[in-house]
Order: C-alpha cells, then sequence, then structure tokens
C-alpha cells in the first residue's frame, strides 16, 4: 500500500471527506489521522508546548519527559476524537445526516470501517497514550499527582461525549482540560510542583480552545436539541452563545496583558496584538446569526460547511495561540539571557 503524503498533509489541515474506494486505498497512517481528526490536534501539542516553555523557564525542563507528555497528550485526544465518533454512532446519534458524517468523514457512520476495527482503532490509540504515562509515573516514583492527572485525563476521554456533553458540561471539560490539566498539569509533570501562575497564564489559549467547541456547538444547535443533547448553546440559545464566543476571543487579550503588569510576563508578551487582524476577520461573525447558505469566501479552517463558527473560531484561535506561543518563547529567552535575566527576576 503506497503512502500517500498528501493526504496527510490534507488531514493535517482539515477533516477530509473520502469515499469507500478512496478508504480503500489509503494507507494505515492516512486512515488513521482522518479517524483520530487529526487537524485539531494542533491545539493539544501547543498546550503540552507551553508547559514546555514554563518549565524551561523556571530551568526544570528535560527533553525526554516532555516528549513523553507531549505524546501522552495527543494519544489521549487522538484517543478522545476516535472513542467520541464511536459512542455517537453507538447511541445513533450520527444517523440521519447528522453534521458530523457532512463535513468531514466518520469512518464508522460512513461504512468506511466496522465497528470493532474502529474500536481496535480507538484501543491501539489510546494504548499510546497510556505508556508514556507510565513512563513518566515510574520516571517520577509514582507521584500521586501525576497518578491523579492521568486519572482525571482518563475520565475526560472516556466520558466527554456522555454524558458530559449531554449535561452541558462539554464546554467546561475543554476549559478544564486545555488549560489548567494540560498546561498546569504538565507543568507539574515536568516540574514537580503545582503554580497557578501557570494555571493563569493557560488561559490565554485554553479560552481560543474552548471557543472552537462552543462554535462547534452552535452550528449543531438546531439538531442537538432536537436529539436531546444539552449542550450550552443549547441551553442559553444562539445569540448568547455567538455573544460568549466573542469574549472568549477578547478575553485571552486582556488576561495576556494583566499578566505582563503583574510581570509574570515580560512586555514581549505584546506580540499577541498581531492576531487582531484575524479576531476582525473572524470575530465580527459573531455578531450576526449563521448565513442561510455558505459565503463565497468562507474559509475552510476546521472542517467545512456546514459549519461555520467552528472553522471561525478555529482560524482565531490558531492565529492567537501561535502569536502567544511565540511570545512566551521570546518571554522566557529574556528571563534565561545572562543580558536580561536580572532586570526580569
Amino acid at each position: 500500500m503506497k503512502v500517500d503524503l498528501a493526504m496527510w498533509r490534507k488531514a493535517l489541515k482539515v477533516i477530509p471527506e473520502v469515499s469507500r474506494e478512496q478508504w480503500g486505498a489509503l494507507d494505515i497512517v492516512s486512515r488513521w489521522l482522518i479517524s483520530s481528526r487529526a487537524a485539531v490536534l494542533i491545539m493539544t501539542f501547543l498546550s503540552a508546548a507551553l508547559a514546555g516553555i514554563f518549565a524551561l523557564r523556571s530551568g526544570k525542563f528535560e527533553l525526554l519527559p516532555w516528549l513523553s507528555l507531549t505524546l501522552g497528550l495527543i494519544m489521549a485526544h487522538a484517543s478522545n476524537n476516535i472513542f467520541n465518533d464511536h459512542t455517537d454512532f453507538a447511541r445513533g446519534v450520527d444517523k440521519d445526516n447528522y453534521f458530523r458524517t457532512i463535513y468531514g468523514a466518520q469512518p464508522v457512520a460512513s461504512g468506511l470501517v466496522s465497528r470493532r476495527e474502529h474500536l481496535l482503532y480507538f484501543l491501539v490509540t489510546g494504548v499510546c497514550a497510556i505508556l508514556p504515562g507510565i513512563y513518566l509515573l515510574v520516571l517520577n516514583d509514582w507521584d500521586p499527582g501525576i497518578l491523579a492527572l492521568i486519572g482525571l485525563g482518563a475520565f475526560f476521554v472516556l466520558f466527554y461525549t456522555w454524558p458530559l456533553k449531554y449535561l452541558a458540561l462539554g464546554e467546561l471539560a475543554v476549559l478544564v482540560v486545555w488549560g489548567p490539566l494540560m498546561i498546569g498539569g504538565g507543568y507539574y509533570v515536568l516540574a514537580h510542583e503545582w503554580d497557578w501562575n501557570i494555571v493563569a497564564a493557560s488561559l490565554p489559549y485554553v479560552f481560543g480552545v474552548t471557543s472552537v467547541i462552543f462554535g462547534k456547538h452552535i452550528d449543531k444547535l438546531t439538531i442537538d436539541k432536537e436529539k436531546r443533547i444539552y449542550t450550552v448553546p443549547v441551553l442559553i440559545g444562539e445569540r448568547l452563545a455567538r455573544y460568549a464566543v466573542l469574549a472568549m476571543m477578547i478575553l485571552p487579550y486582556a488576561v495576556t496583558f494583566y499578566l505582563v503588569t503583574t510581570r509574570f510576563f515580560t512586555p514581549v508578551l505584546a506580540i499577541v496584538l498581531l492576531a487582531l487582524p484575524a479576531f476582525r476577520r473572524t470575530g465580527l461573525a459573531f455578531l450576526r446569526p449563521k448565513p442561510a447558505t455558505r459565503p463565497a469566501d468562507f474559509p475552510d479552517g476546521q472542517g467545512g460547511w456546514p459549519l461555520y463558527f467552528a472553522p471561525l473560531a478555529f482560524i482565531n484561535n490558531r492565529s492567537f495561540g501561535m502569536r502567544f506561543l511565540l511570545g512566551v518563547i521570546l518571554d522566557a529567552a529574556l528571563r534565561l539571557s545572562p543580558l536580561t535575566a536580572s532586570f526580569w527576576r
């Protein structure tokens, strides 16, 4: 079976739609990238990267533990994506032309794999998530804090789709997982200490991640309501949900500059202002209801139509997140440099 590098690149950018014939010709990596919705795994990599940079800034970074942490987190996210699709299919959610089967391939619902094969994808990916966790536990003498973090991660992997998402707790779960758990907890694993300043510093990034899932739930609001999936947008309505996403797009700037004023960050974090053009292009759309048909200039972003708010939120988050990451890297460099370190202590 020929390796399809073009499909690897595509699957890392969007969630491709493929026919059964195309699926049959794909290599195993391409199939896994599509099944795991690899395009959104960048969000988890950025959380792991931020945890590593904060550990480096504290003089407590080690490469191998960070690589293990990053692999474990990415595989846990991938496991969650695969299990979400499997759970929704088993519960009948993806029937009747549901959004998930329209904007990209849902392998089991689209008949590309059997339920048994799909569950095998989940189990193998889950093992790939667990093994780095075991390594980190052994490396740290079975630290109960790390064990608790792994337990929390496993809980969210298994129970996000049901029942958390059905009880309007899915959005809160995303906020907790990609910020305090991945970044704050990741820092704990690497630095062997819990630091609430790191948790606060995770908020500018995690608000953007949460805005993506919020946008996705706005896109699916009507059909989720029909299927009795009570996400937060279903409970508060589309208008308030759109304004909530706008707030989550603005808050990262406010929190970042608060952390600059408290000297946790150096002024170099002003680089996040370079993301404002992306906010202007995408954020303004949240002031209006979703259009009835796909706009001619609508970008693909995370997926494609009929998703609308989710791809826009993803584009904004990617723009802010990359600049925030760059700013944190530069901030760490200033604090570690012999020329400037004493000034920023």
